[in-house]
């Protein structure tokens, strides 16, 4: 409950005191006026008027919080100590933001007990909060542009005297603020303004198609502060968005119908569109955010208009950061779209040129493919070397024959291919095709494209041939193993790189939890089916970071992050398929729910380790896998995931060479089985909402000082603080785990020295 200064009777000073009390807060009031003065910027009048307040009124720490009118948020630029970055809250949230609203000032001397009060900065900052006295920041009209707040009085407790006192200083102080807060604005709108005009400047200048969506994507991420933003242009031809550049999607194109979702809205009805929570509205189509993980909060969609005033595609930007998207922001974007349009078209137009160019380029070089060239009456007029030894003939069996006597009833499509591009004079290509010639069978990949003289004359027909069988039977067999994409990459290579050989590689272990219980329950058939649909899940999320798969063990998956193929961030790519693995069993597991079905459970091991990977066996069987140590320990952290209720357990190996940022806890110092040496393994929970773990990052703070005190020796010390984990997060079993062990721990001490290393008996 709010707490209000008690007034106690204090003896009222003599006439001449008051007069001196009057004259003192006179000057006071005077130098705040004239100090606010002497400043120009906003940052240095918040400055001196949070050090004048909190002098002026004996307290260790003061801020000052201005309104965004655009963001409805109260932001605070400086803070006296050590937390001085920028804070953004609501105005209508915490003890700043009541005060805001209602208009009045407030003393409260227990902010722990106070109804209003937001412990999460303390959290952060380590600050503790004792005392609060904080009033609004009125002009003399009364409007009310801000809060100021001063903490924890220096002696005594903050009084009515002291709020009056603030209350005046702020008044005196808020025609200056006001007015720098609009000269701010308009330095910022004026710095805005000539960089959107550098940026056009920018993007219109460059000509090359892929760079420029680039450049676009970026500076319309950047232009109104969003998380990402994706520009779709029209296909005519099928009547489809389609995505090439998605800022922060990994460079995958996304195609969907021009009249669904909501660019498909945009796209039809020429109208910005702007949505302040997607998933309320009925136009929002979630399916990209399936595919990309990614998560949209709000949306702006403008169309992107041609010369012509023909709508040529939708620039969508999604997630502002620090609330919606305003109307300015749909005015920018509408500026900027209507700018970059005309680029856009002249980008596209050299893209497609460039494209053709390339394209009949790549043509005349690729001759080792099989090249045939027919009249304008079908007959064979060319055949290269290629093109003999793919389709297994002498050069007088096919030279001058008709093409559809030659290629066959087994072979019939081709020759349709022909007829059909000799009617429309447009190219055709067909991947993955098979082709019969002398019994032999052949996966090709054919191009066959109109030959047209300088005077716009059909003068026939060419054919290109490329033999891809023994292509298509490798990549087959790479497959099974790993992403499509690291297998295309392999056979692009043109060398054997399947040898053995030591290399660094991140380890990722599963395993399903109960699973002879549930074989019990299921049956033969049963169990099948449901390892078929809960590996093709897990896979997925494997494949999706780049990670090959080495095995399946029983119900677990083994699998490598670095192998075949090294990249940069392996670690990173293993944590976000555990990431991933574990979201994706949580949403089966609703969907098994809704079938009647039992959900499933399972815990994921990772370590980074030198290992040697390579072809292992037989002559009779070989097998592509990874041995050594490091395999060994993913497998015991996996296990571990038990002892310690834990989902993703990783070693201290994967922990230091992770480059992205997650909620990481360490779990213990431990001797795993069949080991000498102890390991630090940490659990992520980056799986975890706000509904299966609350209050994810106070639980942290005090876990984390819990386990310091625990690796000194201090049971009793490191209880309180896992109790006070436990009353964040009761269903924290990791927590509860370690009040148990210091338990034990202070009845029985360990004898000797004790080090904080724990020694697992099992597997």
């Amino acid at each position: 409950m709010t707490e209000k200064t008690k007034k106690s009777p204090i003896q009222k000073p003599s006439s001449s005191a008051e007069h001196i009390i009057k004259l003192q807060k006179t000057e006071m009031l005077l130098n705040v006026s004239k100090t606010m003065a002497a400043y120009e910027t906003l940052d240095e009048m918040l400055v001196k008027l949070v050090e004048m307040s909190t002098i002026e009124l004996n307290a260790d720490r003061g801020t000052i919080f201005l309104n965004d009118g655009l963001t409805g948020e109260l932001y605070s630029r400086v803070a006296q100590g050590n937390f001085k970055r920028e804070i953004r809250i609501l105005n209508n949230s915490g003890v700043a933001g009541h005060v805001f609203m209602t208009g009045e000032g407030i003393i409260v001397h227990d902010a722990y007990s106070n109804e209003y009060f937001n412990p999460e900065i303390d959290m952060q900052t380590g600050y503790k909060t004792k005392s609060i006295l904080c009033v609004p920041i009125k002009t003399v009209k009364g409007e009310i542009i801000g809060v100021a707040q001063t903490l924890n009085k220096k002696s005594g407790k903050f009084t009515e005297g002291d709020l009056e006192t603030l209350l005046d200083m702020t008044t005196q102080a808020a025609l200056a603020l006001q007015g720098a807060q609009f000269i701010e604005l308009l330095k910022k709108n004026r710095l805005q303004e000539m960089e959107f005009v550098d940026i056009v400047s920018d993007i219109t200048s460059e000509i090359d198609l892929g760079a420029l969506l680039q450049k676009v994507m970026a500076e319309a991420t950047k232009m109104l502060n969003a998380e990402r933003s994706t520009l779709f242009l029209n296909d005519d031809k099928k009547n489809e968005l389609f995505s090439l550049v998605g800022q922060g999607l990994e460079k995958t194109e996304i195609r969907f119908p021009n009249h669904l979702g909501i660019a498909g809205a945009v796209f039809t009805s020429g109208l910005t569109i702007n949505i302040p929570y997607a998933y309320a509205d009925l136009r929002f189509n979630p399916s990209v955010d399936k595919q990309t993980g990614f998560f949209t909060r709000s949306m702006l969609t403008t169309p992107v208009i041609n010369k012509f005033g023909n709508i040529i595609g939708v620039t969508q930007v999604l997630n502002k950061r620090g609330g919606p998207f305003s109307k300015e922001d749909e005015s920018r974007l509408k500026a900027f779209t209507a700018q970059i349009s005309i680029a856009l078209e002249n980008a596209k137009l050299f893209d497609d040129i460039q494209n053709m160019k390339n394209y009949n380029e790549s043509i005349l070089q690729s001759m080792s493919n099989a090249v045939l060239t027919l009249d304008e009456d079908g007959k064979i007029i060319t055949c290269n070397a290629s093109g003999v030894r793919i389709m297994k003939v002498e050069l007088v069996d096919i030279l001058g024959k008709n093409a559809e006597e030659f290629f066959g009833e087994e072979n019939s499509w081709v020759f349709e291919k022909i007829s059909k591009v000799g009617e429309s004079q447009e190219v055709d290509v067909t991947m993955d095709a098979d082709l019969e010639f002398d019994n032999e069978k052949l996966s090709v990949n054919t191009t066959i494209l109109p030959l047209i003289s300088v005077e716009k004359k059909k003068l026939g027909t060419m054919i290109m041939i490329e033999d891809i069988s023994s292509e298509k039977r490798m990549k087959s067999t790479m497959s099974r193993y790993m992403d499509p994409v690291i297998a295309d990459q392999l056979m692009e290579k043109g060398e054997d790189i399947l040898g053995g050989k030591s290399t660094p590689v991140t380890i990722l272990f599963s395993d399903i939890r109960s699973f002879t219980t549930l074989t019990e329950e299921l049956g033969a058939q049963g169990t099948v089916n449901l390892l078929n649909e809960y590996f093709t899940i897990m896979v997925d999320c494997i494949m999706k970071e780049g990670g090959m798969l080495d095995k399946f063990i029983g119900d677990a998956i083994m699998a490598g992050f670095g192998v075949p193929l090294a990249h940069d961030d392996d670690e990173d790519r293993a944590i976000r398929a555990a990431i991933s693995m574990i979201r994706e069993l949580q949403s089966w597991n609703n969907i098994r729910k809704e079938e009647g079905k039992l959900p499933i459970d399972m815990g994921i091991g990772l370590n980074t380790d030198i290992v040697i990977s390579g072809n292992i066996g037989s002559p009779k069987r070989m097998d592509y896998t990874l041995i050594g140590d490091g395999v060994n320990l993913a497998s015991r952290l996996e296990s571990a995931c038990k002892e310690y209720f834990t989902k993703i357990h990783i070693s201290k190996y994967t922990y230091k060479k992770l480059r992205g940022t997650y909620r990481i806890r360490e779990v213990d110092r431990i001797i795993v089985k069949g080991k000498t040496e102890p390991i630090d393994s940490f659990e992520v929970l980056d799986y975890h909402t706000e509904e299966s773990f609350p209050n994810v990052m106070g639980v942290l703070n005090h876990y984390s000082e819990g386990i310091k005190l625990y690796r000194t020796g201090k049971w009793g010390e490191a209880i309180e603080s896992f109790y006070e984990a436990l009353k964040l997060n009761p269903e924290d079993r990791l927590t509860a785990k370690y009040i148990d062990r210091c338990n034990q721990l202070k009845e029985n001490p360990p004898e000797g020295e004790w080090d904080g290393v724990w020694k697992m008996t099992s597997k």
